[in-house]
């Protein structure tokens, strides 16, 4: 059996040895951290001289040989893009446009009436002309005006007169002297706009405070249908096909222009969808939508759209009691346009449509509500046509032409 001396010397020197080697590896690490730790503190009070400045050669590289001292280049960044390019070449084509109405004193006798602002909204200029400029804005922001002011980019203010609006598209036409006018936007086209594609909206959100405001996106959707209700009666008199974007549009945007990254304007800022839980969604009228629109304004001062001389319902909007006690409607009819009223000496009255019938079909095409009505005469006909009418009364279909009017 061996013997092992756990006390003899060689034992006792390795045991040493172990006691040291600790102590050292530790007491490295903490003299490493404490001048890290305290050599910002030499540097700053210059107790160690210490110059971190990386020299470059004209090709921005570093040149090892120069060490780790020389002088110091200053960096110029252009921060000029296309999008910065398009935006100050069509904010001067943006203006404000600004609803004075005339309200009367009634505290002073013999005082004069005084115009009030009303409101403000947007406006793109389109075209300059014989020394006069021409501003489409919505139809919504002059209404009720007495009076009109455009301010340009340059804060100008100029009275401008209303040549015509409609409704049923939300698009006005002022027209304004052209002398202080300098730019016109270029139109382009939204027929081949592709979702997904960028989309700069520009107007005066909140007022012109904040006039010329720039807000970038994409075109979310196309021919979007948006429900609108002119009378407020809660009923949808009207469907507007608009484009989609989530380029930020707020009130008083409307009016301003929606523009693709060539600078072109593709869509008349109209409305945004005014709910809490909604974000990013705004409207935009179509260019190409608008543009026929917009010239028949600025020649005629409105627009010419066929007229019947009716008051109508949807069956959906009728009790199905009154379907059948009073309507006698065969069951195979499951909508169709009730029939209200008729306006005397109308072209409804003249082709001997009476209250309580109800109309199937125009044409030959099916017609459910007033909007089917309105979409198919003021997109399908014009005034002086004729129209053939399927309707139904007492139970019976019958049919008759009617020669449409002109709505004044």
């Amino acid at each position: 059996m061996g013997y092992y001396d756990d006390h003899s010397p060689h034992t006792q020197q390795k045991r040493s040895r172990r006691r040291w080697v600790m102590p050292t590896i530790v007491g490295g690490i903490l003299g490493a951290v404490l001048v890290l730790l305290a050599l910002p503190a030499l540097v700053q009070t210059e107790l160690l001289p210490y110059d971190m400045t990386i020299p470059e050669d004209e090709s921005g590289l570093v040149d090892d040989n120069q060490g780790l001292t020389g002088d110091t280049k200053s960096v110029s960044v252009d921060v000029t893009t296309q999008i910065t390019d398009v935006v100050e070449q069509v904010t001067p084509t943006v203006v404000g446009v600004v609803n004075l109405q005339t309200r009367e004193n009634f505290w002073q006798e013999g005082a004069e009436d005084s115009s009030q602002q009303a409101g403000v909204g947007s406006g793109v200029i389109y075209k300059k002309e014989d020394g006069t400029a021409y501003a489409v804005t919505n139809n919504h922001v002059i209404e009720g005006a007495s009076e009109i002011e455009v301010v340009l980019a340059d804060e100008t203010r100029i009275k401008a007169e209303l040549i015509g609006g409609d409704v049923f598209t939300d698009l006005a036409v002022l027209e304004m002297p052209g002398d202080q006018v300098e730019q016109v936007a270029e139109l382009g086209s939204s027929e081949n706009l592709k979702v997904g594609e960028p989309a700069i909206a520009i107007g005066n959100p909140l007022g012109l405070s904040f006039a010329g405001s720039v807000t970038q996106g994409i075109i979310s959707g196309k021919e979007r249908a948006i429900p609108q209700d002119f009378n407020g009666d809660g009923l949808e008199d009207w469907q507007a096909e608009v484009i989609q974007t989530d380029a930020a549009i707020n009130p008083g945007n409307s009016g301003g222009a929606l523009i693709n990254i060539e600078g072109q304007l593709i869509g008349i800022n109209s409305m945004k969808i005014a709910q809490s839980s909604v974000e990013g969604i705004g409207f935009a009228i179509p260019i190409d939508s608008a543009k026929p629109i917009i010239d028949e304004l600025e020649q005629k001062g409105q627009v010419d759209r066929p007229y019947i001389g009716i008051e109508a319902y949807g069956l959906d909007e009728v009790p199905t009691s009154e379907w059948n006690n009073t309507l006698n409607l065969p069951e195979d009819v499951e909508g169709g346009l009730y029939i209200r009223s008729i306006r005397q000496m109308s072209p409804a009255a003249k082709a001997g449509l009476e209250p309580l019938d109800v109309i199937t079909a125009l044409d030959g095409e099916p017609v459910e509500d007033i909007i089917d009505l309105r979409k198919y005469l003021y997109n399908e006909k014009d005034p002086g046509e004729e129209m053939d009418i399927t309707y139904y009364r007492d139970g019976e279909q019958q049919t008759t032409t009617i020669t449409l009017g002109s709505q004044e």
